[in-house]
């Protein structure tokens, strides 16, 4: 140390040396601690503090070191960080630049979210079966939220741009800080006893994981669970999930989601009834059409030309059938014909009559008609008959 008092800087001098003196004097260091306000840019830089119990310090992540973490960073998480450090003098601040980012551990706000969303989710109190519908046309619409936060202002300009007609009921309640939790339950259990809205929307825009803790405390979460009245949780952006979002009758990524929700322009609605409307006439004329087209089939000339149609293909198929018979038959025929002509001949062949025809003749006793086939078999006297092929004649045996 050295004393500088006797000599005056400018500002730009000074910050200028407080620049130098930390830029050198910690070239590469690493930091552990929580992260929170975890801001991804546009341009792919990550943004983002570093904390611990005492202290907190900026942090920054360009867009070229960010493709070497190979996990998505969040509020909560617990890391192990490369880095220098930087002094931004326009600004009289200092950060530091992060080189490479990993995970040392959970951080002790997702532990204790995560033991308490164990425990109430063992009491039931995000079971699906406790989910209510929400009204269709809710004439009221209670909304729980701090009456000078954005989100307020975004769920009054929704509902004025759709034109709903409800009546918007403002129940005022913090939305961070201590016992933040506290009050948004009881003024949800305010609604519920008063008869405040047909609907209630509880919620805030976007912040930090400890912004956004009072919508995860235990008797926010109890609240809605055991309103009567639907509730539509709408807190931060899309990415943030509080645990009221899972007790609630439906989540909304956004409070404009949630009054979008829950309104309904009556233009939006007649133009609705006009489509449908429309679309009811284009389906019954197209109807029409067809049964028109359908009936048109079964004027008489349709109805004779739809049955030739029918009928004189059998036709044809039943005259192939029936030459095709005719022609099989005639070959059975033939065939059978050739047969009968070979047992003809075959018969002839051996028949007595050829026999005769070939000048012999068949004798026999005139009195028994008996076969005489031997001369011994013949007396003097016995009368004969004699068959030839065409005729007979009688003879007495003399000798």
């Amino acid at each position: 140390m050295f004393d500088q008092s006797d000599k005056i800087y400018q500002v730009s001098d000074l910050t200028s040396l407080i620049k130098e003196i930390l830029e050198s004097s910690f070239i590469t260091l690493t930091v552990e601690g929580e992260l929170s306000n975890f801001r991804p840019s546009s341009t792919g830089h990550w943004y983002f503090t570093l904390k611990d119990e005492d202290a907190m310090i900026q942090g920054v992540m360009f867009k070229g070191r960010t493709m070497g973490v190979n996990f998505q960073p969040s509020d909560g998480q617990m890391v192990r960080i490369r880095a220098t450090i930087s002094v931004y003098a326009k600004r009289g601040t200092y950060q530091i630049i992060c080189n490479s980012m990993e995970q040392s551990g959970e951080g002790d706000i997702l532990a204790m979210l995560e033991r308490r969303k164990q425990k109430l989710a063992a009491l039931g109190f995000f079971d699906p079966d406790r989910k209510q519908p929400l009204p269709l046309f809710p004439e009221k619409i209670a909304v729980v939220t701090s009456p000078t936060g954005a989100a307020l202002r975004d769920i009054i300009q929704v509902l004025g741009r759709r034109n709903s007609g409800a009546d918007l009921v403002i129940i005022p309640a913090p939305v961070q800080g201590e016992g933040a939790g506290d009050e948004i339950a009881e003024q949800i259990k305010r609604v519920n006893r008063y008869k405040l809205g047909d609907v209630i929307i509880t919620g805030r825009g976007g912040g930090s994981l400890e912004d956004l803790l009072p919508f995860s405390e235990e008797s926010v979460v109890m609240a809605i669970a055991e309103s009567e009245i639907p509730v539509i949780s709408a807190v931060g952006h899309e990415i943030d999930i509080s645990l009221s979002d899972l007790a609630a009758d439906y989540r909304a990524p956004t409070p404009s989601a949630a009054a979008e929700v829950v309104s309904s322009s009556r233009e939006e609605l007649i133009n609705k009834v006009l489509l449908l409307k429309d679309s009811i006439a284009e389906k019954l004329i197209e109807k029409k059409e067809r049964v028109t087209i359908l009936l048109n089939q079964f004027t008489p000339d349709n109805l004779e030309r739809n049955f030739r149609q029918i009928i004189q293909p059998l036709l044809l198929s039943l005259d192939d059938t029936k030459e095709e018979s005719i022609s099989i038959l005639k070959g059975i025929i033939l065939k059978k014909k050739h047969k009968i002509e070979l047992l003809r001949n075959d018969l002839e062949s051996v028949s007595p009559m050829a026999v005769l025809k070939r000048g012999f003749a068949v004798i026999t006793d005139s009195k028994t008609d008996r076969l005489i086939k031997s001369a011994k078999k013949l007396t003097p006297g016995q009368m004969i008959n004699i068959r030839f092929a065409k005729n007979s004649a009688s003879a007495e045996i003399k000798e």
